[in-house]
């Protein structure tokens, strides 16, 4: 049996530690989101799932976390029933709490396995760059905010979006990644926003010939569509037979949300709606028309309530093209080049492009960036010069997600550290080329870097105590552009290396 690295399983055991001591921290609506998708599954027949309407929270995730959520619920039963029934909304007893808390954490030993077969499989020259980035995203501060305070099963799903990965840096594995992608995609449907990469890359290395694209390895066709086939007509099947897809689609892909999530994810349209906002205070001397009705939609940023009151407003087809332009100009490169380095830069791209412009994106979905681009992240110095203003606008972008007062140093001091540790021990170990210049980025993002500190304690400190209750929506304003500013300079970077490599 294969061993764990040391480093690694001492690293998780006592990151495992310290999750435990963070079960009576603050949770969100998400904790009961999840206890009420683990009654529905729990009590309800599956004809059912994707009508109950009991709670608002209703069951939006694809059939195989439905299943999930199922299999969770079994062992449930055990510490307390009353958790699974239907009608008991925002319960959380203490064994309540306990179950989902330790669930999460749990299921969350799937990344470590990732992880270390990610170790194991990197090429001997690389141990050491492969196992500080395997380090940094078992530690990582998204996830700690995420998924053991906030609440979700973010390690979890990302141990098997990591797992799929790692699988196809072999032709031998390729397959299986392609397989295990497509069942990610039926646990979670946010990873669409990657399967674009997975398509150009199994149908480029794997369905077809390395001399030409007329050399079609149809076994290879056959068995990759079968495989296909197979998961996800054991996750939709069932539901196409019963005439429910509208239904579920419906619940998929709820498109009636707004633009921008109720905390606008640090994006163009973060930037976007700032930008509105100040125009409505220039627009006057502008001559430029202002909306009235508009006043108070992106200012608080409500769900289903984005339009704005000088600039046009965006539709959901308007993000769908950008989002497929900036994704084509990636997957076109990785036709060109079916290598694994380049299908890593052009999942990351593909993730950002989805995450900048896409539509009602949510903050959290920021580590779907941050966990790609930490493997190429020590690549070479460039790469670190383009990853460092990602790792700070990425991560405490999400501070807002925690806004008690008891985790404020949790948050905090955790990330700080965190950035201390791993971008210097990064700065070390990322290679230089012979003759290599500093990268443009690298004093923007220095100075990005700087400024983000008294911003963090303006929003987090300064701004409460200063207007008591008045202006809320300021901080969160402030934060959200100011890290789309650090997210969208270090696409920019990415862009530029991955095109010009």
């Amino acid at each position: 049996m294969e061993k764990f690295h040391p480093s690694l399983r001492e690293c998780a055991i006592v990151s495992t530690a310290f999750k435990l001591l963070l079960i009576p921290t603050y949770k969100s609506t998400d904790f009961e989101v999840h206890r009420n998708w683990l009654a529905i599954t729990h009590s309800l027949p599956v004809k059912e799932w994707y009508f109950e309407k009991t709670s608002e929270w209703t069951l939006d995730y694809p059939p195989f976390f439905a299943a999930f959520e199922w299999c969770l619920s079994q062992v449930a039963k055990y510490f307390d029933p009353a958790m699974l029934e239907v009608q008991n909304l925002n319960y959380a007893s203490t064994q309540t709490v306990y179950f989902q808390r330790l669930s999460v954490i749990f299921t969350e030993l799937l990344l470590v396995f990732a992880l270390q077969k990610y170790i194991t499989t990197a090429p001997e020259a690389s141990k050491r760059t492969a196992h500080a980035a395997a380090l940094s995203i078992l530690l990582s501060p998204g996830l700690l905010i995420i998924d053991h305070i906030h609440f979700q099963y973010n390690g979890f799903l990302y141990g098997i979006l990591l797992l799929s990965l790692v699988l196809a840096r072999s032709p031998s594995t390729r397959l299986l990644s392609g397989l295990l992608f497509a069942a990610l995609l039926c646990l979670k449907h946010i990873y669409l926003y990657l399967a674009p990469a997975y398509f150009v890359f199994l149908l480029r290395a794997y369905c077809l010939g390395p001399r030409s694209v007329l050399d079609i390895r149809f076994a290879n066709c056959v068995k990759l569509g079968l495989g296909l086939l197979a998961v996800f007509g054991a996750a939709f099947g069932p539901f196409v037979y019963w005439g429910q897809m509208p239904q579920l689609a419906a619940r998929l892909f709820p498109f009636s949300r707004g633009l921008c999530h109720a905390y606008w994810a640090p994006n163009v349209w973060a930037m976007y709606s700032f930008t509105d906002r100040v125009l409505i205070y220039v627009a006057p001397r502008l001559g430029l028309t202002v909306d009235p009705s508009a006043l108070t939609s992106v200012t608080r940023g409500l769900v289903g309530d984005t339009s704005f009151a000088v600039l046009p407003n965006v539709t959901p087809r308007t993000t769908f093209l950008l989002t497929l332009l900036f994704q084509l100009l990636a997957l076109l490169k990785l036709w060109l080049r079916p290598t694994f380095d380049t299908f890593l830069g052009a999942v990351t791209l593909c993730a950002y492009a989805s995450f900048l412009f896409g539509w009602h994106v949510h903050e959290k979905a920021v580590l779907l960036i941050i966990l790609p681009f930490s493997l190429l992240a020590l690549k070479d110095r460039r790469y670190l010069g383009a990853f460092r203003p990602l790792a700070v606008a990425g991560h405490v972008s999400l501070f807002p997600l925690l806004f008690t007062a008891p985790e404020f140093p949790i948050k905090t001091v955790y990330t700080v550290l965190w950035l201390l540790v791993f971008l210097s021990a990064f700065d070390r170990l990322a290679p230089v080329s012979v003759g290599q210049r500093r990268f443009l980025l690298d004093r923007p993002a220095t100075l990005f870097i700087v400024v983000s500190v008294p911003l963090v304690v303006y929003t987090s400190v300064l701004h409460p105590l200063v207007w008591r209750g008045r202006w809320e929506f300021v901080p969160q304003m402030f934060m959200s552009s100011y890290a789309a500013v650090g997210v969208v300079g270090s696409w920019v970077g990415f862009s530029w290396l991955y095109f010009t490599a």
